[in-house]
């Protein structure tokens, strides 16, 4: 089939690598709507582990991102993802998602208006006959505004966030750029959350998913994936790297395959979402595993 545009109208949605990929424990992530605090708590640290290890998730997409459509499987859609660069697919980061999970172009268009982006790590969206928990970074168009509430479109109906929860800007395509030090605050706040394989959102980031979330907070929307990353922006010698500059890692002590991505902290430290089991953390690189990987640097601002 042609490409369809479609947009996601659950919180967050998870994608998968095929159609068949989710366990029954994955219920809570593919119903609608979404139940992530549920699913994450099911989770052990086993089960957590084999959507890296049996490879069953990608990426995640947040409420009213735009994704094409380009196979249907039952009640499963293969999409595309224009936000989410990646040398997988030139159209966009690849996937499969359940096809509840979206919402037509022609049901849900966002109007030529500002946008309201959620700056808390969650927010509540107040809907007619629900609340939702969304998620940073969540971008809508904005209806209206009050001292206390902005009123936005979703593929769910109008509603309402807390002013203090959003920041409206006027073209997300035109958002003031952040600098180095302010990448690094938008990833301060996740310190101690739980990391998660192919996280893209503020209930678990991996850590790639880490870095390209503090960058879309500042303006820059940079690939989905380290090895992707460490690609584009500009190559920074490693004897001159700064805080917000990229750090990337590689098996064989630093000759191999690049596997992880961590922000430069400044004074020898590093802001990251390192692995299955650990928290996103501030570390010393002297004298730990990851001094003796790195390989390169990018810097994106």
């Amino acid at each position: 089939m042609d490409k369809k545009t479609y947009y996601v109208c659950v919180a967050v949605a998870t994608v998968w690598t095929s159609y068949d990929s989710s366990r029954e424990i994955d219920d809570n992530a593919i119903s609608f709507p979404v139940k992530l605090d549920k699913w994450l708590e099911q989770l052990t640290y086993t089960r957590r582990l084999e959507l890296c290890e049996k490879n069953l998730v990608q990426t995640q997409l947040l409420l009213g991102e735009e994704v094409y459509v380009t196979e249907m499987k039952g009640k499963w859609a293969k999409i595309v993802i224009p936000s989410q660069f990646s040398s997988k697919d030139e159209r966009g980061y690849p996937g499969w998602v359940p096809f509840h999970q979206l919402i037509s172009q022609a049901e849900y268009f966002p109007l030529n208006k500002p946008t309201a982006v959620v700056s808390a790590t969650i927010a509540t969206l107040h809907l007619a006959e629900e609340a939702l928990q969304i998620s940073y970074q969540t971008q809508l168009p904005l209806l209206k505004e009050d001292k206390e509430w902005l009123e936005v479109q979703t593929p769910v109906g109008s509603g309402r966030i807390k002013r203090q929860d959003a920041v409206v800007i006027e073209d997300r395509n035109c958002k003031v750029k952040g600098t180095g030090d302010m990448i690094i605050a938008a990833g301060e706040q996740f310190l101690n959350l739980p990391y998660l394989w192919g996280g893209m959102s503020a209930w678990g980031y991996d850590c790639s998913g880490f870095a390209y979330a503090t960058h879309k907070a500042n303006g820059y929307l940079i690939p989905r994936d380290a090895t992707d990353q460490a690609r584009q922006g500009k190559e920074v010698g490693l004897a001159s790297i700064q805080p917000g500059d990229l750090l990337f890692f590689a098996h064989e002590k630093g000759e191999g395959s690049i596997h992880h991505v961590g922000i430069y902290y400044g004074k020898g430290k590093m802001l990251h979402s390192p692995k299955t089991g650990k928290t996103v953390e501030l570390i010393e690189l002297k004298g730990t595993l990851y001094e003796e990987e790195l390989c390169a640097a990018r810097r994106y601002y």
